[in-house]
């Protein structure tokens, strides 16, 4: 996937018509005005362009002449905009494991985000400091502050309180009052660094976090190692979550797809080529599995089940189950009940 083409979830918006309305705009206006339906940032399933995030983010300073607006939102922020990695990480026994679980899993919020642990870049052996970057390569201030005041905010939520931070360093020049910086973060502010960083003591990452539940940690866990273990999230697991999450009539076809994560529709269907899928074979594999959920485990008539996974008439349903599992819909149904009673039966 292209850096231009990296997405991240439209949750990230969550917040910002309220936010720009308060500041005496108009909200829903600029996020269409960029291209955004407000209904979309509701969405969780839905993503948008990083790119076109950062643009308007931008706009929306300059036009509110609001220059810290990347700083509020990040403010306004629930620490639950990361899904199950927030789960994670507020139950986690340490700040430290909290951290870890966000280095690993930022991604699902994003491909274009990272999050990490480094050695303290002025070599002081008592600090490290919690790297915050984006693949990009060139982010706007708005994003950067953004993103680096939440990860304040999230260490900040997770930790109970203050944490001892030393130092925020910013890779742009000064673009609202150092004293706004200031008290945002609670600590000394260094502009046009090298990268952007928060500094804080090295002993932090032992202090526990308050109230976790062990049992919760895992779930969360377990459910982001399933369904996201790995380094990047393949084109291919968004349009399929995406799908599964819009069933029958309402399954959203290529352009409505390539809509959600802000791509032309021939962008999208090359990235899914390249990732040797196509859109038209990832719609039927979701149909699949529906169809066969539906027909073994419900008493739905077969044109119930042809209207709910999308096909237009029960004998679409019955040539469509035939080329997927090579039997009729009601022998599929039939020999499902056969093992479901025999599954049943006393040894």
């Amino acid at each position: 996937m292209r850096d231009s083409d990296l997405p991240i979830r439209a949750g990230i918006l969550r917040g910002l018509p309220a936010l720009v309305t308060e500041l005496g705009g108009q909200g829903e206006e600029l996020l269409a005005a960029f291209g955004f339906d407000a209904r979309v940032v509701t969405q969780h399933d839905a993503f948008v362009s990083l790119r076109r995030v950062e643009r308007l983010l931008e706009d929306a300073a300059s036009r509110l002449g609001v220059p810290d607006l990347g700083l509020r939102m990040a403010a306004q922020q629930d620490l639950h905009i990361l899904g199950p990695l927030a789960i994670a990480m507020e139950n986690a026994q340490t700040v430290g494991e909290a951290l870890r679980s966000a280095e690993r899993f930022l991604f699902v919020l994003s491909p274009a985000l990272s999050h990490e642990v480094i050695a303290d870049p002025l070599d002081n052996p008592a600090l490290l400091a919690l790297r915050y970057s984006s693949k990009t390569g060139t982010a706007s201030p708005q994003s950067i502050d953004y993103g680096l005041g939440l990860v304040h905010r999230v260490v900040t939520l997770v930790s109970g309180g203050n944490y001892g931070l030393r130092s925020v360093h910013l890779p742009h020049g000064r673009i609202a009052p150092e004293a706004v910086y200031r008290e945002h973060f609670g600590a000394d502010v260094v502009f046009d660094s090298a990268e952007a960083l928060l500094r804080l003591p090295r002993q932090f990452l032992t202090v526990p976090v308050s109230g976790g539940n062990e049992l919760l940690r895992d779930i969360a866990i377990d459910f982001l190692e399933t369904h996201f273990g790995h380094d990047e999230v393949p084109v291919t697991d968004l349009v399929l979550a995406i799908l599964e999450g819009q069933p029958g009539p309402d399954r959203p076809d290529l352009a409505k797809v390539a809509r959600l994560l802000s791509m032309h529709p021939r962008s999208l269907q090359r990235l899914l080529v390249a990732e040797g899928a196509g859109f038209k074979e990832l719609v039927d594999r979701v149909r699949r599995d529906q169809a066969r959920t539906l027909i073994t485990t419900t008493n739905l008539s077969f044109s119930q089940i042809a209207a709910q996974v999308g096909l237009r008439e029960q004998s679409s349903l019955t040539r469509a189950v035939r080329r997927w599992f090579g039997t009729s819909p009601s022998a599929l149904r039939n020999d499902a009940a056969r093992e479901s009673q025999v599954r049943a039966q006393p040894f």
